[in-house]
């Protein structure tokens, strides 16, 4: 991640809106008081097992990053 990676621009689509595969930002700093990145919002275990978790299993995450405004989406 310290080289730039390219974003991934693959989108997901709900009927309402689009998401980015990631919520990741490319900023990875986890806050001490919340144990939360201070890019995207996750929680380490979210950071480490998102390529494992379903849709289902990620929505309830996507719904608290968009609440909390880490997220943008685009119509």
């Amino acid at each position: 991640m310290a080289d730039k990676m390219a974003i991934e621009t693959v989108q997901v689509a709900t009927p309402e809106r689009t998401r980015p595969l990631s919520p990741c930002i490319q900023i990875c700093r986890i806050d001490s008081a919340s144990q939360c990145c201070e890019g995207c919002g996750r929680t380490l275990d979210e950071i480490a097992n998102w390529g494992r978790m379903s849709d289902a299993d990620k929505a309830p995450v996507w719904e608290r990053l968009e609440a909390e405004g880490f997220v943008r989406l685009e119509a």
